[in-house]
C-alpha cells in the first residue's frame, strides 16, 4: 500500500538551467529497519540552499505555480557538474509523525512517534527514512525538532575547531 504526496526536488543541467519543482511522487513502503514519516516541519539549512538556489539568477528566473527555472552562471555551474542532469530531492532534516513501518523491532518501535529526521530529502510530504536516523521526540514538537541534525553539528563544529 504506497503512499502518494508532493516533494520538492532541484536539478542542474549541463547548459546551467536549473529547475527547482514540486512534483506528485509515490514512496515506497518501508522494508526491513525504515520508517515512513508524515513530515511535518523542515527548516532551510545553507547546506540546504547550496542545492535549492546556489549562485542562481532568481532576478531573472521564470517562476511558475509549484516551480521556477532559474540561470546558474559560470563557474557555478561547471563546478557542480557532478550533479548535472540529475533529479535530487531536498532537505536535509526534518521532523513528522511515523506512519508506517518495516518489520524490525527498532522500525516498530517508532510507529505512532513524532520524530527528527535526518533524510536528505525533508521538504516533501512524506518520506522513508532509516529508524537508526530518527530521533524520537517525546512531548517536544515537530518545530523543535526539525532542526535537530545539521544546526547542533555545525554549532559543535564551530566550538571544536575555534
Amino acid at each position: 500500500m504506497s503512499t502518494t504526496g508532493k516533494q520538492l526536488f532541484t536539478t542542474l543541467e549541463s547548459n546551467g538551467t536549473l529547475t527547482v519543482a514540486i512534483e506528485d511522487v509515490t514512496f515506497p513502503d518501508p522494508t526491513g529497519t525504515q520508517v515512513l514519516v508524515k513530515m511535518e516541519a523542515a527548516p532551510i539549512n545553507p547546506s540546504d540552499l547550496a542545492i535549492l538556489v546556489g549562485a542562481a539568477d532568481l532576478e531573472n528566473a521564470d517562476y511558475s505555480r509549484g516551480k521556477y527555472v532559474a540561470t546558474m552562471p559560470e563557474p557555478f555551474n561547471a563546478g557542480s557538474k557532478a550533479r548535472h542532469g540529475l533529479k535530487l530531492p531536498a532537505g536535509n532534516e526534518g521532523a513528522g509523525t511515523v506512519v508506517a513501518t518495516g518489520e524490525s523491532d527498532m522500525a516498530k518501535a517508532l510507529m505512532g512517534q513524532r520524530v527528527a529526521c535526518l533524510s536528505g530529502n525533508a521538504y516533501s510530504q512524506y518520506c522513508v527514512v532509516e529508524a537508526a536516523m530518527c530521533l524520537p521526540l517525546g512531548d517536544y514538537s515537530a518545530e523543535d525538532g526539525a532542526s535537530a541534525f545539521v544546526n547542533p553539528m555545525t554549532a559543535l563544529g564551530f566550538i571544536e575547531t575555534a
